[in-house]
């Protein structure tokens, strides 16, 4: 059956792969952004300001009307303005939480009425919304707070028929980064596409709710050993690696 989807965030690298997935999977999906490049499989790709009622209320009532319906929300909006908690400026901070965590809310509270029995909500969350990383004070704090909305949304509104999950993922960007990956059990950071599968697949798991899925290559469970000192493994094991399974 053919979804009505209405993703929140749909110019960023995450944003594209979202909406090519579900695109691919058979479903119709409305765009929200405020800058750069709509993707051409989205049936329309609505400029608004979603971090106020009123904004997403229409992205609502137009994505229902162009659609026919509203099946699936996914809020993937967010700033990142990176300093430490005393150099942040309060522009830095409001600007982060208004638009990473005001966009997931404004838009679940416009969506709510109009989503039917079987409607799921996705939300991206990170890694830092539980594991502390430098210079992040309000991205984390966002990100803390769409995860306590999605398990707030997942009791209260479950009776309804209506799902909320969210995803984790960890970095997301370029596997040639070799400082970084070390800290990676899989080897690699993520693809755009490793959290686009995650989200269709919370958004059609019948059973699930409630659930802050990690899509991080197996970061969240490393030791900080692991992320930070690569070289003690080298230096327990030598040039031993585990068997191939």
């Amino acid at each position: 059956m053919t979804r009505a989807v209405l993703l929140i965030g749909s110019s960023s690298p995450i944003g594209h792969a979202i909406a090519e997935a579900f695109t691919r999977a058979g479903d119709r999906v409305v765009g929200v952004s405020l800058g750069g490049e709509a993707h051409p499989c989205l049936v329309e790709n609505l400029a608004l300001d979603v971090s106020s009622a009123a904004g997403a209320d229409e992205a609502v009532r137009r994505t229902a009307e162009r659609l026919g319906g509203l099946d699936v929300l996914i809020l993937a909006a967010a700033v990142m303005a990176p300093a430490p908690a005393h150099r942040a400026t309060p522009d830095d901070w409001h600007a982060t939480i208004t638009n990473t965590l005001h966009t997931a809310f404004f838009p679940v509270r416009a969506a709510l009425p109009a989503l039917p029995r079987g409607g799921s909500i996705v939300a991206i969350s990170s890694v830092n919304a539980t594991l502390a990383a430098p210079w992040l004070p309000g991205y984390s704090a966002a990100k803390s707070g769409v995860e306590g909305l999605v398990r707030q949304l997942a009791l209260e509104y479950g009776p309804r028929g209506i799902r909320a999950n969210a995803v984790a993922p960890a970095m997301i960007g370029h596997d040639d980064w070799p400082k970084v990956t070390e800290g990676y059990p899989l080897g690699r950071v993520g693809k755009p596409s490793d959290i686009a599968q995650a989200v269709l697949y919370l958004a059609s798991a019948d059973f699930v709710t409630g659930v802050v899925l990690p899509v991080d290559g197996g970061l969240s469970i490393s030791s900080p050993a692991a992320f930070l000192r690569p070289d003690l493994r080298e230096r327990l094991f030598g040039d031993e690696r585990p068997a191939d399974v």
